[in-house]
This record gives structure tokens, C-alpha cells and sequence, in this order.
């Protein structure tokens, strides 16, 4: 881990690096993956789980039968617990849904809005050191509730072939029509150009390594739209003197644990509390039992002292965190100036854990400084939003005037005509 002591705002932008690997070299792997996905179907992705997983795979569907004997294999306390995450990711996600109305912007001019389902989804959920089951929630239960006919899941398999008995019962809980085990960019083409078995589908979703977010945004050469770049994992952790050191140590580990390229920030005002919370994560990580890959995350990762709160808060908007935990006093009162985060965590006993499992929000989040752009996942990332207008008669006479002037200025005058004749008509009619 780099301590650093009231840098100079001029080094922040390098402070605030993500470890990345050469945009060129990633390119152009994607491009032969996709290639040849494109070539063989599920041969490549029978060969790619051989090369890339080391494992031996017959088929990329997995069977019904397959889904039915996982609901047998997963314990009752892990199927209570996910019930009731289910529950809790359920609730937040409809209270989005949203109610249409109807505005009248002129006198017989009423316009409104609403919402349909994308027809055909693909999730991606990452299954190598840690087969993520509980971003099949955070995926198909808003893909459920918005209505989404089709909601395709691929995932890669262990090195017997198989895939983690959690994720099948998650995907079959949460209404997963079809479940095939591939992993990496590879699972990303054939959910873009579709195989013999995978349907092509018409919006990605879910995180993954740089890889699979390189292979995402290459997608959408394909016509594909994607939820975000979300990529290795993230968090910024802000303390005062009430922080607890403790806590904040095992929020970083949270997400160092996640991979060796993942990054955690730690910003505090307090010296006391810096050296605290470096002596916590050393002595927690020593006995994690992903240690080796938590280590490696943390090398490329900040734990830097700071004057105020406030330059905090101005520090981490520079950052854009995926995740933003604020553990100093009165917490609230520094919503308003957080501009740039994926998700927020107010206070000492909001862990980061809680969204990524079950408070409710998604955990699907924007990495690598696309909080500056990019929301979370939610209801809305499942839907296309239409516009519908209805003008009566007067409507238009009230509108017309406007319509006709503009459209005449632009040189547009079969615009113009498309009003005129109806107003011409209708005072003929009278």
C-alpha cells in the first residue's frame, strides 16, 4: 500500500489511477475471440473453456435437469439468506417502477411516456476465484420486474465442467430463461453474434475483468447496447476522528479480496486513525483466506492523509468511486456535495457488504472513473422509454402557428405542409 501525507491537488489526478492493462494489446485479443466465436459457435467456446478455464465442457447448455439437482446441493441457511435478499433487492427495485402521466402541454396537446421491457437480455456473472451468485440477483430480479421475455446467463464453468450450484439456483429463482457455461470475452461474443446454442441478445449486463468489460464495449460494434464498463471492483473509504479503524480496515479488504487488479482509496483527516487503519489491514489480511490476491490489490492501492472533509469530498469526486464510504460524524450533511459515486454507504455501520448482498440496492456499478458519467444498474437500465402525443383539432390549431413558423425558418416545408393541410381541412369542414 503508497501512504501519502496532504498531497498537492496538481498529483491527484495521478493519485487517482486505476492499475489498467494497454488498451492495444486488449483490442486486439477481443478482436480475435470475437472472431472466431463467430467462425466456429460453440466449438470456440468449447475450446476457449479448455484454454482459458481448464476445463472440459460437452455442451454449453446447461440442462434442466443440471438446474434441478443445484436446488438440492445448496444448504437452507444459504437459501434463506438469498430468499431474503431477494426480498429486500425486490422491494428497492419496484419501488422504481414508475407511474405514466399524462401532461397537456397546450390546450389539446397531451404528450406523455412509457416504459417497455428490452426484449432479449444477457448477464454475464463471473465465476473464477469467486462464483458471484448474488449478482444474479442484483441482475434478473430487475430484469424480471421490468419484464424482459428472455434473460439469457452466462457463466464460466469450475475445472469439472460444472457451474457453482448457487448461481443455478439463484438463475432459476430469479427467472433465468437460459443458463450456458461460458466465461470471459468469449461468453460476451456469443451473447453479441449468438451461436448454435446462445441466443443473441439485444443488452449486456454485469461486471467482470478488463477483459469482459473490453469485450462489452466491443459489443456495441455489433448493434449491442451494454449496462456500463463495469469492471475490477473499488472503493474509497472517508474518515474522521469517529471512524473505527477496524471497520474501515475490513470495508478495503471487502474489495482488495475481490481480485489483484481490484483498487481501495482510504482518506482520512486524522493521523491517528491512518496508522490505525493501516496496522488493521495488515494484521485482518493476514488472515483472510484470499490473502495473496487482497495483497496484490492493495499495491496499487492509496491510503492518504488530508487536511478537511471537505477535501475529502473534493478528492473522491475526482476518484468516482464505484463504492463511497463516508464514515465521519453526522455522515448526512456531505450528501449534497457528492457529485461522482456508483454507491453511497453513510456511517459507521453501513459496510459496503450490505450493498453488495442484501440491503437492496444494485451492486452492478460504474468502476474505473465512470461514476462521472454512468448510473448504476436499476430498473431503468431494463427498458426502453417510448414518448406518445395525442393533439385533437384544437390542439393543433392551438399548436399549429408554431410548428409552421419553425419549419418554414429551417427550409422544411413538407413539415409546414403536414400542418397546414389538416388546418385547411378542418376549416373547410366548418
Amino acid at each position: 500500500m503508497k501512504i501519502s501525507r496532504y498531497p498537492q491537488k496538481e498529483t491527484w489526478s495521478e493519485l487517482a489511477k486505476r492499475p489498467v492493462l494497454k488498451r492495444e494489446e486488449l483490442t486486439e485479443t477481443i478482436a480475435g475471440i470475437f472472431n472466431e466465436v463467430a467462425e466456429k459457435g460453440d466449438l470456440a467456446l468449447i475450446e476457449f473453456s479448455k484454454k482459458f478455464d481448464h476445463a472440459e465442457v460437452e455442451t454449453v447448455r446447461v440442462s434442466g435437469q443440471e438446474i434441478n439437482e443445484a436446488e438440492i446441493l445448496v444448504n437452507e441457511a444459504l437459501k434463506a439468506a438469498i430468499h431474503h435478499a431477494k426480498d429486500n433487492i425486490t422491494k428497492f427495485h419496484a419501488s422504481q417502477i414508475p407511474q405514466s402521466e399524462r401532461t397537456e402541454t397546450t390546450k389539446g396537446v397531451v404528450c406523455w411516456r412509457e416504459n417497455r421491457a428490452i426484449g432479449k437480455v444477457g448477464i454475464y456473472i463471473p465465476g473464477g476465484t469467486a462464483p458471484l451468485f448474488s449478482t444474479v440477483l442484483m441482475l434478473a430480479v430487475p430484469a424480471q420486474l421490468a419484464g424482459c421475455k428472455e434473460i439469457i446467463l452466462c457463466t464460466p464453468p469450475d475445472r469439472t465442467g460444472n457451474i457453482n450450484p448457487a448461481i443455478l439456483y439463484t438463475a432459476k429463482l430469479c427467472g433465468v430463461t437460459e443458463i450456458f457455461r461460458t466465461g470471459g470475452a468469449q461468453a460476451v461474443a456469443a451473447m453479441t453474434l449468438g451461436t448454435e446454442s446462445i441466443p443473441a441478445v439485444y443488452k449486456i449486463f454485469g461486471p467482470g475483468n478488463q477483459y469482459v468489460v473490453a469485450a462489452k464495449e466491443f459489443a456495441q460494434n455489433h448493434k449491442v447496447a451494454i449496462d456500463m464498463p463495469a469492471g475490477p471492483s473499488e472503493v474509497l473509504v472517508m474518515a474522521d476522528e469517529q471512524a473505527v479503524p477496524a471497520f474501515c480496515a475490513a470495508d478495503l479488504l471487502s474489495q482488495a479480496e475481490h481480485g489483484n487488479d481490484s483498487q481501495v482509496i482510504f482518506l482520512t483527516t486524522d493521523e491517528n486513525i491512518l496508522q490505525e487503519t493501516v496496522k488493521e489491514t495488515q494484521e485482518q489480511l493476514s488472515v483472510l483466506p484470499r490473502n495473496e490476491l487482497a495483497a496484490e490489490a492493495l499495491k496499487n492501492s492509496h491510503f492518504i492523509l488530508m487536511e478537511t472533509v471537505q477535501e475529502m469530498l473534493e478528492f473522491s469526486n475526482v476518484y468516482a468511486p464505484e463504492h463511497l464510504i463516508l464514515a465521519v460524524g453526522n455522515a448526512e450533511r456531505y450528501i449534497s456535495g457528492i457529485e461522482n459515486a456508483g454507491s453511497v454507504f453513510l456511517g459507521n455501520y453501513s459496510c459496503e457488504s450490505a450493498g453488495d448482498y442484501a440491503s437492496g440496492t444494485n451492486h452492478t456499478l460504474p468502476t474505473n472513473g465512470f461514476a462521472k458519467n454512468y448510473s448504476g444498474v436499476s430498473l431503468d437500465s431494463f427498458v426502453k422509454k417510448i414518448t406518445f402525443q395525442e393533439l385533437s383539432a384544437e390542439g393543433l390549431r392551438n399548436l399549429g402557428t408554431t410548428i409552421e413558423t419553425m419549419a418554414d425558418a429551417e427550409g422544411l416545408f413538407a413539415h409546414k405542409n403536414a400542418v397546414s393541410i389538416r388546418l385547411k381541412e378542418k376549416n373547410e369542414r366548418i
